[in-house]
């Protein structure tokens, strides 16, 4: 039977693999992210989340394996994906030489959105992650925390149906971190679907209400908290059963 994109999931990969000469950065995987809900993707460093996630918006293409997003195909339905699709990368690749304002506005208009109402949505944004002093300031003066609220302000001016996160909360303080938090809940409420990456496993946590670990490019775990937890463990407890972190070897570095 055919599901018609808007009841398909919101990302479906399956046996995906991407190699970098003789090294498979992601060997393999299979996922599924069903819409509307918060899920995280969670790994070591090096794990191939990035990757993955490159991968799902046609930044890199796969060696084998295939990738859908909202019922469409990548790559070949790559550019309709794009429009309903909001990026915070990890490396948030922004316009230095713009202002915040210039920039929000700027994605807004490559979404489509007419000019005045990109440039309103981009004033309420700024407002909104408390950019708006800033507007005027390039985007190359900004600290690490407010350019991730400005690649957050872009990335939700065009109202997505799904996220895709690569560690969005990196050098955000306290009370930008609580803010974009309660602006993502409030998304996964209206309908979107939310695709996390994030090293701050207390986050996820209390954020997602599913999550996958990868390791070494293989998906090792992939369920809510409820059928991954053993007893009272934490998420802090399962990565490190799943990826298997070892106690540190007896006398290393005694003189610490």
């Amino acid at each position: 039977m055919t599901v018609t994109p808007e009841l398909a999931p919101a990302i479906e990969v399956e046996d995906l693999r991407k190699v970098y000469g003789a090294k498979a950065a992601v060997d393999g995987l299979t996922l599924r992210v069903e819409r509307g809900s918060f899920f995280g993707f969670l790994g070591p460093n090096g794990a191939g989340k990035t990757t993955t996630i490159r991968m799902l918006m046609g930044l890199a293409p796969p060696t084998s394996g295939s990738i859908r997003m909202l019922g469409r195909r990548v790559p070949e339905e790559a550019t309709e994906i794009k429009r309903r699709v909001g990026l915070v990368p990890d490396d948030t690749l922004l316009f230095d030489q713009l202002t915040g304002a210039e920039f929000v506005e700027f994605v807004g208009r490559m979404y489509g959105l007419a000019r005045d109402e990109a440039r309103a949505r981009a004033a309420e944004l700024l407002q909104l992650f408390e950019l708006d002093t800033a507007g005027r300031k390039l985007i190359g003066e900004y600290s690490k925390g407010m350019r991730k609220r400005a690649a957050m302000a872009a990335a939700l001016i065009h109202r997505p149906e799904l996220f895709l996160l690569d560690e969005p909360f990196e050098g955000v303080d306290a009370m930008g971190a609580r803010l974009m938090k309660d602006i993502l809940l409030e998304q996964v409420r209206r309908g979107a679907t939310i695709f996390l990456t994030s090293h701050v496993l207390e986050v996820v946590e209390r954020l997602c209400d599913r999550v996958a670990i990868i390791h070494q490019g293989r998906l090792v775990i992939d369920g809510s908290m409820e059928e991954l937890r053993t007893g009272s463990e934490t998420l802090e407890d399962i990565f490190l059963r799943v990826v298997g972190a070892g106690e540190r070897p007896a006398g290393a570095l005694d003189w610490l």
